[in-house]
Protein backbone atom coordinates (compact mmCIF):
# COMPACT_ATOMS: atom_id res chain seq x y z
CA UNK A 1 0.00 0.00 0.00
CA UNK A 2 1.74 3.56 -1.20
CA UNK A 3 1.57 6.37 0.99
CA UNK A 4 -1.46 9.09 -0.38
CA UNK A 5 -0.90 12.72 -0.91
CA UNK A 6 -3.49 13.94 1.66
CA UNK A 7 -1.85 11.62 4.65
CA UNK A 8 -0.25 13.14 7.66
CA UNK A 9 3.66 12.73 7.71
CA UNK A 10 5.00 9.57 8.67
CA UNK A 11 5.96 9.65 12.60
CA UNK A 12 8.57 7.01 11.61
CA UNK A 13 10.90 6.52 8.72
CA UNK A 14 11.53 3.04 9.24
CA UNK A 15 9.82 0.34 11.61
CA UNK A 16 12.22 -2.90 12.85
CA UNK A 17 10.11 -5.71 14.01
CA UNK A 18 11.79 -7.98 16.22
CA UNK A 19 10.34 -11.47 17.00
CA UNK A 20 10.10 -11.79 20.68
CA UNK A 21 7.48 -14.19 20.51
CA UNK A 22 7.41 -17.20 23.38
CA UNK A 23 6.15 -20.49 23.18
CA UNK A 24 5.69 -23.40 26.02
CA UNK A 25 9.03 -25.42 26.49
CA UNK A 26 9.29 -28.41 23.97
CA UNK A 27 6.80 -26.68 21.38
CA UNK A 28 8.10 -28.50 17.79
CA UNK A 29 8.10 -24.71 16.13
CA UNK A 30 10.48 -23.68 19.12
CA UNK A 31 10.73 -19.62 19.52
CA UNK A 32 12.32 -16.69 19.14
CA UNK A 33 12.82 -16.34 22.40
CA UNK A 34 14.63 -19.18 23.08
CA UNK A 35 17.19 -18.45 20.67
CA UNK A 36 18.11 -15.43 22.55
CA UNK A 37 15.69 -12.46 20.73
CA UNK A 38 14.67 -10.58 23.56
CA UNK A 39 18.49 -10.22 24.24
CA UNK A 40 19.11 -8.76 20.99
CA UNK A 41 16.23 -6.57 20.64
CA UNK A 42 17.19 -4.88 23.86
CA UNK A 43 20.73 -4.59 22.52
CA UNK A 44 19.18 -3.66 19.36
CA UNK A 45 16.80 -0.68 21.09
CA UNK A 46 19.68 0.72 23.44
CA UNK A 47 22.59 0.95 20.46
CA UNK A 48 20.22 2.00 17.67
CA UNK A 49 23.14 4.35 16.84
CA UNK A 50 21.46 7.69 16.91
CA UNK A 51 19.47 6.92 14.26
CA UNK A 52 16.45 9.56 13.86
CA UNK A 53 12.57 8.69 13.11
CA UNK A 54 13.21 4.45 13.58
CA UNK A 55 11.09 2.62 15.62
CA UNK A 56 12.58 -0.62 16.95
CA UNK A 57 9.44 -3.02 17.69
CA UNK A 58 9.07 -6.03 19.57
CA UNK A 59 6.79 -8.26 17.46
CA UNK A 60 4.64 -11.59 18.39
CA UNK A 61 4.84 -14.42 16.33
CA UNK A 62 6.39 -13.21 12.73
CA UNK A 63 5.77 -17.51 11.59
CA UNK A 64 9.28 -18.26 10.98
CA UNK A 65 10.44 -20.27 14.22
CA UNK A 66 12.44 -22.50 13.02
CA UNK A 67 15.00 -19.94 12.58
CA UNK A 68 17.18 -17.94 14.47
CA UNK A 69 15.85 -14.38 15.10
CA UNK A 70 13.82 -12.86 12.46
CA UNK A 71 14.40 -8.98 11.90
CA UNK A 72 12.14 -7.23 9.01
CA UNK A 73 12.34 -3.93 7.79
CA UNK A 74 9.81 -1.83 7.52
CA UNK A 75 8.37 0.00 4.44
CA UNK A 76 11.08 -2.21 2.86
CA UNK A 77 9.42 -5.06 4.18
CA UNK A 78 13.34 -6.75 4.04
CA UNK A 79 13.74 -9.68 6.44
CA UNK A 80 16.71 -10.60 7.88
CA UNK A 81 18.04 -13.21 10.59
CA UNK A 82 20.71 -12.43 13.24
CA UNK A 83 22.10 -14.42 15.12
CA UNK A 84 24.79 -11.66 16.98
CA UNK A 85 25.18 -8.03 18.01
CA UNK A 86 26.98 -7.77 14.94
CA UNK A 87 24.68 -9.11 12.94
CA UNK A 88 22.63 -6.47 14.39
CA UNK A 89 24.85 -3.83 13.97
CA UNK A 90 25.11 -4.71 10.46
CA UNK A 91 21.17 -4.39 9.67
CA UNK A 92 21.19 -1.13 11.72
CA UNK A 93 24.23 0.33 9.48
CA UNK A 94 23.74 -0.86 6.20
CA UNK A 95 19.66 -1.30 6.06
CA UNK A 96 18.35 1.20 8.31
CA UNK A 97 21.12 4.21 8.44
CA UNK A 98 22.99 3.58 4.83
CA UNK A 99 19.86 1.82 2.80
CA UNK A 100 21.23 -0.86 1.42
CA UNK A 101 20.77 -4.66 1.99
CA UNK A 102 22.99 -6.91 4.14
CA UNK A 103 22.75 -9.93 1.53
CA UNK A 104 24.82 -12.51 3.35
CA UNK A 105 21.71 -11.81 6.53
CA UNK A 106 18.87 -11.59 4.00
CA UNK A 107 16.21 -14.38 4.19
CA UNK A 108 13.99 -15.58 1.05
CA UNK A 109 10.34 -16.53 0.97
CA UNK A 110 11.18 -20.23 0.67
CA UNK A 111 13.19 -20.09 4.49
Amino acid sequence: MSRHADDPAALYRCHVFCCVNQREEGHPRGCCADKGSVELREYMKANGMGLKRVRINSSGCLDRCELVLKVVVYPEGVWYRCETKEDVDEVLKTHVRDGRRVQRLMMDAKE
